[in-house]
């Protein structure tokens, strides 16, 4: 990034919602703090982006790679039966691409997982442990 590019800083219910595991080249990776589903956020490290198509080109075909490079990982982490995949900012207008791991036997199946169950907290050593399998899938470390 430019060193007078404006400084970059997580929306507020972001930080609330979610768990810092990483960064990418472009974007900061999350866990949302609900156990009833694997779900990952991808933020873009961008002042003042909302939508996709306000990124730069490059950064658009970055941002595809890192969400592929993310969803690959989640999937072999949980075995999932379906991926889904969203970029919607209806109530955070920061950019973030939310990627969920969905089972057929999960709480909202075959939903949207939005507003469906209140977010239920996750177990600290389970969630370690799914962030740890997720850096090294990622390769965050």
């Amino acid at each position: 990034m430019p060193s007078d590019a404006p400084a970059w800083s997580l929306h507020s219910r972001l930080k609330e919602d979610t768990i810092d595991i990483g960064d990418l080249p472009l974007c900061r990776v999350l866990v949302i703090k609900d156990a009833h589903y694997p779900w990952l956020l991808l933020v873009p490290r961008r002042e003042g982006v909302v939508e996709i198509v306000d990124l730069a080109e490059v950064e658009q075909a970055q941002l595809m790679t890192e969400i592929s490079r993310v969803a690959r990982a989640l999937k072999e982490v949980t075995r999932c039966d379906k991926l889904n995949i969203a970029a919607l900012g209806n109530l955070v207008p920061q950019l973030h691409v939310h990627v969920i791991a969905r089972r057929s036997s999960d709480v909202a199946w075959p939903r949207p997982v939005w507003g469906v169950m209140p977010p239920l907290a996750h177990d600290a050593e389970e969630v370690q442990n799914f962030i740890s399998a997720l850096r090294r899938k990622i390769w965050l470390g």
